[in-house]
């Protein structure tokens, strides 16, 4: 098997080499392919209409001049035809409810799961802008392969994963499967003149009770198994 690790923070992300880490301590063979350029926010964007430039870093190490989507495609046709699952994050800031829609680390399992391998989105909610501990991301993540791995997947599905922001000393948290949340972001703009700039409160969301924001906020592991 070989696994393939992307993101949409791009190639020199803190969370990817978290991901990397945590692949690494559990043996598993991969190659990163990765945007050069972070890409948050970008959706299932693909480029068709300019070509794509791939920069080499080493032997098992790609940065793509292309989205996250792009990066799963170029692996899968190019690079590596034969892996076998994909892995996408760790992302800064959580992907919950409405944002599987909007962000590119998601879309990054999407497209693996159009062409039927498994795949698995990782992001860490950021609480207050506090600083990310990257130490325990990389532990939690390692948890969180070592149980999501060896669940089956029907073709067509993948797992969205999200992290809670701990404080310092806190227990690690459970690990729980949850639906994902149907409310919408916060809709607020402050308004100046003829513009508007978005200002809602991501940690203000309505949640769904049970559903992954409020148990990702509520201090868990939110995990959502999601079918194309």
């Amino acid at each position: 098997m070989t696994f393939i690790l992307t993101n949409d923070d791009g190639i020199d992300a803190s969370g990817l080499k978290a991901l990397h880490q945590a692949v690494q301590q559990l043996g598993l063979p991969n190659m990163i392919v990765a945007p050069a350029l972070p890409h948050s926010g970008c959706g299932h964007q693909v480029t068709t209409v300019r070509p794509i430039e791939i920069q080499q870093r080493s032997e098992r190490e790609f940065a793509i001049a292309g989205t996250p989507a792009d990066c799963v495609r170029v692996a899968l046709s190019h690079l590596c035809p034969t892996a076998s699952f994909v892995l996408s994050g760790v992302n800064s800031g959580g992907n919950l409810g409405a944002d599987v829609y909007i962000s590119g680390t998601v879309a990054a399992a999407r497209e693996a799961a159009f062409h039927r391998l498994p795949s698995l989105a990782i992001s860490h909610v950021i609480h207050q802008r506090r600083a990310i501990d990257w130490e325990t991301a990389t532990r939690l993540t390692v948890t969180v392969l070592d149980k999501l791995l060896h669940q089956p997947l029907e073709p067509g599905q993948f797992w969205n994963v999200n992290l809670p922001h701990l404080h310092s000393g806190e227990p690690d948290p459970e690990l729980l499967f949850c639906a994902l949340c149907t409310q919408p972001l916060p809709l607020q703009y402050e308004v100046n003149g003829t513009q508007l700039r978005y200002s809602g409160e991501y940690n203000k969301r309505s949640r769904d009770p049970g559903a992954d924001v409020d148990v990702c906020f509520s201090g868990q592991i939110a995990i959502t198994q999601l079918r194309l």
